[in-house]
């Protein structure tokens, strides 16, 4: 009988050892986050500057060096191709913002969702796979001093994450692009690169913890 007992104590030993080698902290979850952020740094051939370059370069990015300013105080780290024509959002307003984009899990460096180009998706509202390029992506901004707050009012990333809240690294880049929209010959539209950590990231990034890429455009409606 020992001997059986004996025997069982050590099987479910085992079990147990096992389970907790399964299992992974908070800790080691953000570990491989920055581990995946590093490596898509690297990989990339970028050169991360500080905010105070950044401020002494005029608040741009010098794209020929592939240069992204890390913002400390959210995790953040933002490529600026164009600042956009038009002007600043302005302090004490609201407005709806146009929004192209792709969104790519850089744990798993696949792609999840984006609109920038065609691609197709299952949109389970409809039961069937719709063309994405076809969907702009529609948020309402509205600023408070130095405090930007969005929601989606349309688009695939509310679909494709059942939410409309919007993540905050993407609110980042209004403090320092325009949010106009083309009248002339020559004009572009304001356009970014962002490696946002799950913080600052969708709730499903913040839920299961992983960084994410995204290449966005911003356009003011009219």
């Amino acid at each position: 009988m020992n001997k059986i007992i004996y025997t069982l104590l050590f099987v479910f030993g085992l079990i147990s050892l096992t389970s907790c080698n399964d299992y992974e902290t908070y800790a080691d979850l953000k570990e491989k986050e920055q581990d995946a952020i590093s490596n898509f740094i690297a990989r990339e051939g970028i050169q991360v500057i500080d905010e105070a370059t950044f401020k002494n370069q005029g608040e741009t990015t010098d794209t020929t060096r592939n240069q992204f300013v890390y913002m400390s105080r959210t995790g953040v780290y933002m490529q600026i191709l164009r600042k956009g024509c038009g002007s600043p959002l302005e302090d004490k307003k609201s407005i709806s913002l146009l929004c192209r984009f792709m969104e790519k899990n850089l744990l798993t460096d696949s792609v999840l969702i984006r609109n920038d180009q065609k691609s197709s998706f299952y949109l389970t509202s409809i039961g069937q796979y719709i063309d994405t390029s076809q969907y702009v992506d529609k948020m309402f901004v509205t600023r408070n001093g130095t405090t930007i707050t969005a929601m989606f009012e349309s688009g695939m990333m509310q679909s494709y994450h059942s939410s409309t809240s919007v993540p905050g690294g993407w609110l980042v880049p209004l403090n320092y692009i325009n949010v106009g929209r083309p009248e002339k010959e020559g004009d572009q539209i304001a356009k970014v690169r962002l490696i946002v950590p799950h913080s600052q990231g969708t709730a499903d990034a913040s839920s299961t913890v992983f960084p994410c890429y995204y290449e966005i455009s911003y356009e003011r409606v009219k």
